[in-house]
């Protein structure tokens, strides 16, 4: 039957008494069992048969019966079909079924008119299973239907009746097999209702849990912020009051080491040093302190501004280049690409690469100190990078921390805080601050931030 395009017959005869009607119902169904239809089908196909076949001899007196093998144009399958030519003119043109149920026996059912002539075509389709059927096995089932002798109505009778014990049974057997999935599962209700009573027993306990927790959270979150803002107010007051006469101490020492004060010996001039030095030390501690509880209370406001790189870059380079006393360090400030504007606060980005700039040239001994800036899409990406002793992995983050320095022989006088500072300030400019490094490769310090602001 592959790429056959016309249907195939495969038995005709004809209906005009009553007893054609028995007739039609087993040619129908020894039809279907030849073109491979599964057992069910062929009762269903040789009951629709049969009943059509009835309403057609009451209503016209007859018809032509021809059925054959095609493939659908639609889904492709083959399909048996039998056409019923009615001898007589169909009532009104059309054909409808006086059971209703003769429809949901077969795949399609209707009247079709072509070349003058009105048919009733039904079809089935032939299971995907089915062998197909060579020529010389179609031939060979034509041969075989005529050769059959049609059986008695009683004969039929018989079957239909052996059909019908054959389905009450299957029905008592479907039935039965439903009361016990039935009462599978009204047993598997009564469980699934147990276990859904417990779950929410389960549920309910959980979600009062999470509402103590939840509870217990806001309140440990309101004294972390309150003693967040106390260490602020802390910072900022003690920072505050220590200035003063940390300032004064300088001071006075300024005027003990001048030439027109008394001369001092060498162990004093030694020893005002010192007090100027460590006076000098604990200011910027004082200073780098206050910086700090100013950032954490939010008391710094970024003013926002189109911000041109290149001065900025050039105020760095000048005021940075007295830091560079080692001569085997080099500090180079490249000039960014323009145009090199964002939109920014010049003053905390100053405040920013400064302290980066200054960290490079503290912690590299051999090389050079490089700020660079390179812009991407919608964003600049400013870089600090040192030829130094780098930093491990494991220390990344903990830079970032107050107070944090790199243990070992690379630590060098500072507070700790100026790094944090610098990653706060990046934050409020709407922008990241990130490390990269790795021991006896240097480090390199990129900030990244919006071209238009945060």
């Amino acid at each position: 039957m592959t790429g056959r395009t016309g249907p195939v017959p495969l038995l005709q005869m004809v209906l005009r008494v009553e007893h054609d009607i028995f007739v039609v119902r087993q040619r129908g169904r020894e039809v279907a069992a030849g073109v491979g239809l599964e057992h069910q089908d062929q009762v269903r196909m040789a009951t629709a048969l049969s009943e059509v076949a009835r309403d057609l001899l009451r209503a016209t007196g007859g018809a032509d019966v021809t059925f054959s093998l095609a493939d659908d144009a639609v889904d492709g399958r083959r399909h048996l079909r039998v056409e019923l030519a009615p001898v007589g003119p169909l009532p009104g043109g059309r054909y409808e079924p006086q059971s209703g149920a003769v429809a949901r026996l077969v795949d399609s059912l209707g009247v079709v008119t072509g070349e003058g002539d009105t048919v009733v075509r039904m079809s089935r389709r032939v299971p995907v299973t089915a062998q197909p059927l060579t020529p010389e096995q179609l031939a060979e089932l034509r041969a075989q239907l005529g050769r059959n002798a049609p059986g008695s109505a009683l004969d039929e009778l018989t079957v239909q009746n052996g059909q019908l014990i054959a389905a009450l049974d299957e029905v008592r057997s479907q039935r039965d097999e439903l009361a016990v999935l039935n009462e599978e599962l009204a047993e598997t209700n009564r469980g699934v209702m147990a276990l859904y009573n417990q779950l929410t027993e389960e549920l309910e306990e959980t979600n009062r849990g999470v509402v103590a927790l939840y509870a217990e959270l806001d309140e440990k979150s309101a004294q972390l912020r309150a003693a967040s803002e106390s260490k602020s107010r802390f910072l900022a007051n003690v920072s505050h009051e220590l200035r003063a006469p940390v300032t004064a101490i300088i001071g006075l020492g300024r005027l003990l080491s001048d030439s027109a004060s008394d001369p001092l010996t060498a162990e004093q001039a030694r020893q005002v040093g010192l007090i100027r030095s460590s006076a000098a030390d604990l200011l910027s501690l004082v200073n780098e302190l206050l910086d700090l509880a100013k950032a954490e209370s939010g008391r710094i406001e970024p003013d926002w501004a189109e911000v041109d790189l290149r001065p900025l870059f050039g105020q760095l380079r000048g005021t940075l280049r007295a830091l560079a006393t080692r001569p085997d360090v080099e500090l180079v400030v490249e000039e960014p690409p323009v145009p090199a504007t964002l939109r920014t606060d010049e003053v905390l980005l100053g405040q920013v690469l400064r302290n980066l700039l200054h960290n490079g040239l503290k912690f590299t001994e051999h090389g050079e100190v490089r700020l660079r800036a390179e812009r991407r899409d919608d964003r600049w990406w400013l870089s600090v990078s040192d030829t130094g002793l780098g930093i491990a992995p494991e220390q990344h983050e903990r830079i970032f921390e107050e107070f944090y320095q790199v243990p070992g022989k690379t630590r060098v006088g500072g507070t700790g805080l100026g790094l944090p500072y610098a990653r706060r300030l990046v934050t409020l400019l709407g922008g990241t601050l990130e490390v990269s490094s790795e021991p006896g490769r240097g480090s390199t310090f990129t900030v990244s931030l919006p071209v238009g602001g945060a």
